[in-house]
């Protein structure tokens, strides 16, 4: 039997993941540029709000239908392949939704096509973290990945409005095409499929075997249920953020800072947890520990009517909430294994993807008349959130932890 050869860390690795994490960003940019200017892009397109709202949604949407598709990509040909299928799509449709900005018709289609990419990207956040990371980094780099998912909807929710102000839609959508094309080139002139020297065969199933195998999986269908309300939980809030908090008086502007904060918390959160999973070796504290402090945050934004309660609510739910992510995604690689990392990632995103259109759109239909108060639908996410909780206390240990421990056990023979 062949001995296998111990992994290298080379310092290349961080460049991959840059390069990786700058189209992310980009392409989540391209998601969300028109959530926080609804109402202006109505009046510019001569539109209503809910078609301006489709120009998101529809994100969700082809997400539903590309995910698999995208995960066979990953998980067959290899990230490199696939997130530079996806940078393409985002860097043309990027490009083409700029240049004719003017028309809705052109604009949708470019969305549809940048939606196109998206699942053949942050589908392959684990496969860069299993190719190029040591395991007691892999949480890490899956953060750092994840980070990017956040970065994002938060630079559009920003930068946006006040670009649109200044120079307009057309000016604002071009500028982004052109930055998404930038970071299209930057991934692949930079990103490689392997480091110079491999640690053995990385033994993985094939796609549909291993698909398979994870829904027989019980404790995988578990975690698919808690990302399916996590995930359905911030795609929901996020979108009605301001609807949540005009009832009890909130301006514009403070749902603004309140989302802003929201995924600022959980950019440090991103980090922070995913630094400590790696540093003890344990993804299922973490996990609970994200699950169970992002109720309080959750109860103070239902119910806070002083601004700094709520801005504090809105920081402590992002920071637990999103954490959970990057922690997530890298214990579902772990529990799946030999299955391809690259089909469990893009199967608890798909998750998140259905139940954010079910939140999204029963969020809408349960509005308390005629305040429009949307009281009733945050406390049934506030049960779901302790329902997730009990249920991820069933989750086993990561095996990766038993090894750890089972080696340090040796080491002190």
């Amino acid at each position: 039997m062949k001995e296998q050869t111990p992994f290298r860390a080379y310092g290349y690795r961080w460049v991959v993941l840059a390069a990786f994490a700058v189209i992310a960003v980009m392409n989540q940019v391209l998601w969300i540029t028109f959530a926080p200017i609804t109402s202006a892009a109505a009046a510019f397109y001569h539109t209503s709000d809910l078609m301006i709202g489709l120009l998101s949604m529809v994100f969700m949407v082809v997400f539903i239908v590309i995910f698999l598709p995208s995960a066979y990509v990953i998980d067959t040909r290899g990230f490199r392949a696939a997130v530079g299928t996806g940078a393409v799509l985002t860097a043309v449709f990027g490009l083409t939704r700029g240049l004719f900005a003017s028309n809705f018709t052109m604009v949708f289609i470019s969305q549809v096509g940048i939606a196109a990419g998206q699942p053949f990207i942050i589908g392959a956040i684990t496969k860069v973290a299993a190719r190029w990371f040591p395991v007691e980094e892999r949480a890490t780099a899956a953060g750092i990945g994840t980070l990017a998912l956040y970065l994002g909807p938060l630079l559009a929710m920003f930068l946006t409005p006040h670009l649109v102000l200044r120079i307009g839609i057309p000016s604002t959508l071009l500028i982004y095409g052109v930055v998404a094309a930038a970071a299209a080139v930057f991934f692949l002139l930079a990103a490689r499929e392997h480091p110079p020297t491999l640690a053995g065969p990385d033994e993985r199933v094939l796609m549909l075997d291993g698909l398979r195998s994870m829904l027989r999986q019980r404790h995988f269908l578990f975690l698919m249920v808690v990302f399916f309300i996590g995930l359905g939980m911030f795609n929901a809030i996020s979108t009605w953020i301001e609807d949540i908090i005009r009832p009890r008086g909130f301006t514009i502007s403070q749902a603004g800072r309140l989302g802003g904060l929201m995924l600022g918390g959980g950019i440090v959160g991103a980090i922070v947890v995913s630094l400590l999973a790696d540093r003890y070796r344990r993804r299922k504290p973490f996990i609970l520990l994200a699950l169970a402090g992002l109720v309080p945050g959750l109860i103070g934004m239902t119910y806070g009517t002083a601004s700094w309660l709520l801005l504090l609510s809105g920081f402590s739910f992002g920071f637990f909430l999103l954490s959970a992510g990057p922690v997530g995604f890298q214990y579902a690689a772990e529990i799946t294994h030999p299955a391809p990392e690259g089909t469990s990632n893009t199967l608890l995103l798909v998750m998140g993807q259905v139940s954010g259109i079910v939140f999204i759109l029963g969020m809408d239909a349960l509005r308390i008349r005629p305040s429009g108060a949307m009281t009733t639908s945050l406390l049934i996410l506030i049960v779901l959130s302790l329902l997730n909780f009990i249920l991820a206390l069933t989750l086993p240990e990561s095996p990766i932890y038993e090894k750890f421990r089972s080696k340090n056990k040796e080491g002190h023979r």
